[in-house]
């Protein structure tokens, strides 16, 4: 099944299921008041309420309770590791890390993203995200697909100067990163993904790749990371409560930043910039950069 909320005719942003060409008005609140109803309710869910999909604006698919992103692909460390001149941390091996990230500055799709006065290094991170379907504590990792509500594409933009100053510090990344965090354009759910199902918890075939101003600038596959999905969520809600509308990305992929591409130089993002991130399955991601305010 997919997933979305949507506004219709400007009206107010309604979660909605997404089939056959059509969404259908779901009679929830929010998407997560819907996640809560679990999506073993909608297989059979018919709506007096449908559009056709041209004609409604999709927005950010959930406002998520909380907001993890992992670090999870180990092309993409190495590579980020080796432009800020250092070694891959000999802990990254021993457990997967995370961060929170600001629930508070969600983006959707065709969204503009404004370009914070405070940096000129912006850039986009190609990631996948899960959503919590299923509360848990102390969930293993092989039973955490049954706690994974869906899927859907996050861009984790970054202001490059200001996180490698912060890290500097021992402590972030903090304000480069909190500005902006896009997702969407839907969510699939795992049912619909299953036959892309690769051998670990939460793992699935699927090439993502970026475009900045229709030209490709990264491509890799959910397959790649090290860390599954399974052992991600098993580290977070060790002694921990994982709560249905949390959100938890994968980190990026391997050749997914332009920190990666540039060796950490640049040039970076600027304004009208356009990026679409594409995932498999799921769909694209477009967002416009905005103007810098100086």
């Amino acid at each position: 099944m997919i997933f979305a909320t949507i506004s219709a005719h400007q009206a107010p942003p309604q979660p909605a299921l997404v089939s056959n060409g059509r969404v259908h008005l779901l009679p929830f609140a929010d998407m997560v008041a819907a996640i809560r109803a679990g999506a073993d309710q909608f297989p059979n869910f018919t709506s007096s309420t449908t559009y056709p999909m041209d004609e409604v604006k999709f927005l950010a698919p959930l406002r998520p309770i909380s907001l993890r992103d992992a670090y999870a692909f180990e092309q993409h460390v190495k590579s980020a590791s080796q432009n800020r001149g250092r070694q891959v941390p000999t802990g990254w091996y021993k457990f997967p890390v995370y961060y929170y990230n600001n629930v508070n500055s969600i983006f959707g799709p065709d969204d503009v993203i404004p370009y914070p006065a405070f940096t000129s290094a912006l850039d986009y991170e190609l990631e996948i995200a899960v959503i919590i379907g299923k509360g848990g504590r102390d969930i293993k990792a092989e039973d955490a697909a049954k706690h994974i509500f869906g899927y859907t594409i996050f861009n984790d933009w970054s202001a490059r100067d200001v996180q490698s100053e912060e890290l500097k510090i021992g402590l972030g990344p903090a304000k480069g990163k909190d500005f902006a965090s896009s997702l969407g354009p839907v969510i699939v759910t795992s049912e619909a993904l299953a036959k892309r199902a690769a051998d670990r918890p939460g793992v699935y075939d699927l090439v993502m790749t970026a475009k900045v101003n229709g030209v490709e600038m990264s491509r890799g596959n959910l397959s790649d990371i090290f860390w599954s999905f399974g052992e991600i969520i098993a580290r977070a809600s060790d002694s921990v409560e994982l709560m249905p509308g949390d959100v938890i990305g994968s980190g990026t992929v391997g050749t997914g930043c332009l920190l990666e591409l540039t060796k950490a130089q640049g040039p970076w993002l600027k304004d009208g910039d356009l990026v679409e991130l594409e995932i498999e399955e799921i769909g694209i991601l477009k967002n416009t950069i905005g103007e810098k305010k100086e």
